[in-house]
């Protein structure tokens, strides 16, 4: 397995973590990463509000650095921000040939371009679509029995491309889970939104929505996520949520890729669990 390598700017800020334990757990399976050469922002959250052609054109330029590279090879992308504002560019590219004849013109200056064809995929849909769960169960060699995790997937890794999950009743994280030998929180809220980039304009919202994902996770051990932004949120919003709530809604948050790699038999350092801003002692006794 080989993949061209979008990491995006937060793994390279406040989700480090899920960076190094992405590099970690695809080299422990034997999958190679292939950084793309001169990456730059996707535009995040912001840039549509600046431009609607910027939002296009920052994700593009990654794209065309990809096809540049190796354009038989599909572009991973950990961050779900980054991968639904690359994935909205191939989608456009791919079926509209007026606007990629736009977007090809403002690479040009570059001598850029992007040919519609490359696939834009997730991290998750990576893990359980290639990897699947029996080839995590058959490296597993730290198996998490009796711990019980709940998978969160929220909103942009599933909306609005039904890719590889339904986004309405998420379940692809489930067998990877149970492939380390973990039992997987029985819930609804997997798909729910966390409030995103609310917990900066509308706080209170944000809160609400927060304080109702940790108080369904009551009774697991933790919450496996894919996205920085609802890892920030619900790690370095507890107290406050809590606070709202009246209740200790305290709970571990993981990274998918830091769990499973823990389950394969990397060391705490090498996931950078360190990094994480809610982690329990009994988490870390249940591991050890």
């Amino acid at each position: 397995m080989k993949y061209l390598y979008y990491p995006g700017c937060s793994l390279e800020g406040t989700a480090a973590e899920y960076d190094a334990s992405t590099q970690a757990l695809m080299a422990a399976v034997g999958a190679e990463l292939l950084e793309i050469e001169d990456w730059t922002c996707c535009g995040a959250s912001a840039a549509e509000g600046v431009s609607e052609w910027l939002s296009y054109a920052l994700p593009a330029r990654n794209i065309a650095l990809a096809e540049k590279m190796n354009s038989e090879l599909d572009i991973l992308v950990p961050c779900s921000a980054c991968y639904l504002n690359l994935k909205k560019v191939t989608e456009k590219a791919r079926d509209k040939a007026d606007f990629r004849s736009t977007i090809n013109d403002i690479l040009a200056e570059e001598a850029l371009s992007i040919g519609g064809k490359t696939e834009v995929r997730h991290l998750l849909d990576v893990l359980s679509s290639d990897l699947g769960a029996k080839k995590i169960r058959d490296r597993v060699r730290r198996p998490l029995e009796g711990m019980t995790i709940a998978p969160y997937y929220g909103c942009q890794c599933l909306r609005p491309y039904r890719v590889f999950d339904d986004p309405e009743a998420p379940r692809s994280m489930e067998p990877l889970i149970e492939a380390t030998g973990a039992a997987v929180h029985s819930w609804d809220m997997g798909g729910r939104c966390c409030g995103a980039s609310h917990m900066n304009t509308k706080q209170e919202v944000a809160l609400q929505l927060v304080g109702g994902i940790l108080k369904a996770a009551r009774g697991a051990d933790a919450v496996a996520t894919v996205c920085p932004m609802c890892q920030m949120n619900l790690e370095a919003y507890q107290s406050r949520a809590s606070e709202e709530f009246g209740e200790d809604l305290n709970i571990s948050v993981v990274y998918l890729p830091q769990l499973l790699g823990l389950a394969l038999g990397l060391s705490e350092k090498e996931v950078r669990l360190d990094l994480n801003l809610a982690v329990s002692a009994g988490f870390r006794e249940k591991l050890s």
